[in-house]
């Protein structure tokens, strides 16, 4: 018979909410700092390699979109970045 200590599952609870208030705080931070555009393309810039930076530039110059570097786990150098819409409500 499997019995849960309530100390341990208070522990667990608290080490949780621990973990959640520093997301949320870590998130909170992240939304007030603002950069300029330009100083966070040319980090960008300095942190790829070649063929990230040949592809960013390929991808700024033939489309009107926004791409970030990134290495994902389908091999892609870069990621295009979609705004978020809202949805309006219907017209009355």
């Amino acid at each position: 018979m499997a019995s849960t200590n309530p100390n341990a599952q208070d522990q667990v609870q608290q080490n949780r909410s621990k973990i959640l208030a520093d997301l949320q705080q870590q998130k909170k931070k992240l939304m007030q700092r603002k950069e300029p555009t330009g100083i966070r393309d040319q980090m960008e810039v300095q942190q790829m390699n070649q063929a990230q930076r040949q592809a960013l530039q390929h991808a700024h110059a033939n489309s009107f979109g926004y791409f970030v570097p990134q290495d994902s786990s389908f091999g892609n150098l870069i990621l295009p970045v979609l705004p978020r819409v809202e949805d309006s409500p219907p017209p009355t």
